[in-house]
């Protein structure tokens, strides 16, 4: 055990550890922030898919706490437990950052991987090491933490975990604003592409100086050797207790006060006592998944709502991913407002708030958070362009030529003047869309459109002459993704063009043809296109209109009377209008739901647990956020929503009546003191002459907080 040096009452070690819990923290939620767009955009998945892997990854680093615990109760000890797995950490992060560059698989240059499973199989095997690495020491950190103050300390240990709860919600916040950022610059060697290996890259660097700065203090730190494991005792009295019940069913043995009563053939009554302490809150813990399940969705379904919104909130402009940072910040503002100012009013008011009542209210505003989601998820719906179905097809009728032109359809005509559009995509059941013709006022003939129109898709019919026509499949069945513009071009010239658009090409669009659309975040974009068809007098660099969130063009190159070129530019899908700024109130009752629940919680737990099983809780905590991102997967694949706040008001529902259960089981909890328990056990102990022989008086306590 190192002596440890003091800087301002505060041992010197423990500035090492915040800064490593910053930098952790910084790691993790940066990486976390991007994990849906990147499952979604990169790796193509849809949805539900990205939502159910995002879970499932959260579920594990809630998991893998249990794992840390027993490492470093039973085998390591706390230091060696944090580096080891901070080391799988690191690695972790890195590979993820691998996983994500382009290139990797790119042989072909085109901009595209040519082996996506090498990067999902990368993509896993990193978010398998980070679970384990972030999950393994989150139990460990804040409790080595505490480790470091010696006796008569307390004021300052108090203000540490403060201090601490302050760094984890920095490294957070500066994470989620940075990393976003990073993710909308281009990199690439060989196709500009969003910069994910950038924006994971920062994060794994990060992690990299928290292992360092963490090995850094070492000779400073106070180190304790592995106590036993608190956790595998408990377990095999209570499987003892169980066992010995089912031994002696029958009734001609007598009944006993608690089921734990039947462990005292073999084990000690200040054990017992102690765990029985502990399963009366595992027993309160049960209703609490369903409170994570909702505010683990930030990070997935809200994230995917701010992609269907208008990120400009006055002069600043925000990414969907960023919108998380929201609740980082209202943290920071939120905690020392509710402790400083909100319970003291109420304890004026002469209300007992209790421990559990707070939590209580906690579950409610959290389940009013979605009431709200629900209600700004129905004002984007009523903006939202609608899509064909799927026996359905739309078409929209774009003439490109230099006449005014006619196409017919079933019970419709629509006439068009050169360089112009239909207003919208017009939706037609597939079985009736028996005829569509073209004529033109200057011109006898007529000409019948033969083409086999793709059903559930948008299709534009591209015409220049009344004989000359050409059916393009759109490829968006939905509103551009993570909130970004598509652009693609039609080249009305009689030359092959190629265009180069913020790094991004659009190689050899043929004559009277259409491009695919290729993907831009907000703002001006700058071009060039590239033909022989021009003198070289004339301009070949143009710039876009001022691109906003979620829509989509048809930029039509065409030759004017000076022979140079002009774009004119043709709306797809209109931008998103409903602003993101709405979902502030959600994000806040969320924030305030989580400040009085899970502070609240954890100071419950403590003061309910006895001095040497807080460990046992703590991974009993940590379990129950676990629990919560399983619930989501479930609720998720059973049921598919067709409409997005359906599942908003499922999930409020089923929290409010998981509130009221756990009201009612509040009701009936009788508050308790373990200090005063155990030291009647002291001093019961001292009267038989035993207190120095109990194996369990020895333990040291240990302190362990879920940050």
């Amino acid at each position: 055990m190192s002596k440890s040096r003091g800087c301002f009452g505060y041992p010197l070690s423990i500035f090492f550890i915040v800064v490593n819990e910053f930098c952790e923290r910084f790691s993790y939620y940066g990486m976390r922030a991007l994990l849906v767009l990147y499952f979604r955009n990169f790796l193509g998945w849809d949805d539900d898919l990205s939502t159910a892997i995002y879970h499932t990854f959260v579920a594990l680093c809630y998991l893998t706490p249990i794992l840390g615990a027993l490492i470093a109760d039973s085998w390591l000890g706390k230091f060696k437990t944090i580096v080891s797995l901070s080391i799988v950490y690191t690695i972790g992060q890195a590979v993820i950052s691998v996983s994500s560059i382009n290139d990797l698989t790119d042989h072909d240059h085109n901009g595209s991987p040519d082996s996506l499973p090498v990067h999902v199989a990368l993509s896993m095997i990193g978010l398998a090491l980070i679970a384990l690495g972030t999950g393994g020491i989150k139990p460990c950190v804040s409790a080595f933490g505490g480790d470091q103050f010696e006796e008569g300390q307390e004021k300052q240990r108090n203000r540490f975990f403060s201090i601490f709860y302050l760094a984890i919600n920095g490294g957070s916040l500066l994470s989620t604003i940075i990393t976003p950022i990073l993710r909308v610059q281009q990199c690439g060697i060989h196709s500009q592409q969003a910069c994910y290996p950038l924006a994971f890259g920062v994060p794994a660097a990060l992690m990299a100086v928290a292992l360092i700065v963490f090995v850094l203090g070492s000779g400073m730190y106070k180190k304790f050797q592995p106590q036993g494991n608190i956790m595998g005792k408990v377990a095999k009295c209570i499987g003892f207790a169980i066992k010995n019940r089912f031994r002696h069913r029958s009734k001609a043995y007598p009944k006993r006060e608690h089921w734990l009563d039947w462990a005292k053939e073999k084990y000690d009554e200040r054990l017992i006592s102690q765990i029985k302490m502990v399963t009366k809150v595992m027993f309160l813990y049960i209703p609490l998944p369903m409170f994570w399940a909702l505010f683990d969705q930030q990070g997935s379904r809200w994230t995917l709502q701010a992609t269907t919104m208008n990120g400009k909130i006055g002069a600043i402009e925000i990414q969907p991913d960023q919108m998380q940072t929201v609740n980082a910040i209202l943290i920071v503002i939120m905690v020392p407002i509710v402790d400083a100012v909100v319970y003291p009013l109420i304890a004026k008011c002469g209300f007992n708030f209790t421990s559990l009542k707070k939590m209580t209210v906690g579950m409610f505003l959290a389940s009013m958070a979605f009431v709200v989601a629900a209600i700004v998820q129905v004002e984007i719906d009523k903006t939202l362009p609608v899509f064909p179905g799927g026996n359905q097809v739309q078409i929209k009728v774009l003439n490109i030529g230099n006449n005014n032109m006619t196409v017919h359809f079933p019970g419709n005509s629509v006439t068009l003047a050169q360089m112009s559009q239909t207003d919208t995509f017009m939706t037609f059941d597939i079985d009736k869309l028996t005829s569509i013709n073209i004529s033109s006022s200057g011109s006898p003939g007529v000409t019948t459109v033969a083409h086999d129109f793709e059903q559930g898709h948008r299709h534009t019919l591209l015409v220049w002459n009344p004989s000359q026509y050409r059916v393009v499949k759109d490829g968006l069945n939905q509103k551009p993704e993570k909130g970004e513009n598509g652009i693609r071009f039609v080249n009305t010239l009689n030359e092959m063009v190629t265009i180069k658009m913020s790094g991004k090409v659009y190689e050899n669009v043929t004559s009277h043809n259409a491009s695919g659309y290729q993907f831009f975040p907000s703002g001006e974009k700058q071009y060039t296109i590239n033909t022989t068809a021009v003198a070289p007098t004339c301009l070949t660099d143009f710039k876009s209109s001022n691109l906003d969130f979620g829509s989509a063009y048809t930029y039509v190159i065409r030759r004017v009377s000076d022979g140079c070129l002009e774009v004119k530019e043709f709306e797809d899908i209109p931008p998103n209008t409903v602003n993101m700024a709405l979902q502030i109130p959600q994000y806040f009752l969320l924030t305030c739901g989580e400040v009085v629940f899970s502070v609240t919680g954890l100071e419950f737990s403590y003061s309910q647990a006895p001095s040497n099983m807080k460990s046992v809780l703590q991974a009993g905590w940590l379990l129950t956020v676990a629990v919560g991102n399983i619930i989501v997967l479930i609720v998720a694949g059973a049921g598919h929503f067709p409409k997005q706040w359906a599942e908003y008001i499922l999930f409020a529902s089923l929290l409010l009546v998981v509130c009221v259960i756990f009201a009612i089981m509040a009701r009936f909890y009788t508050y308790i003191n373990p200090a005063e328990i155990e030291a009647q056990f002291d001093e019961d102990e001292k009267k038989k002459g035993i207190g120095k022989e109990n194996p369990y008086s020895s333990l040291e306590p240990v302190s362990q907080t879920n940050m």
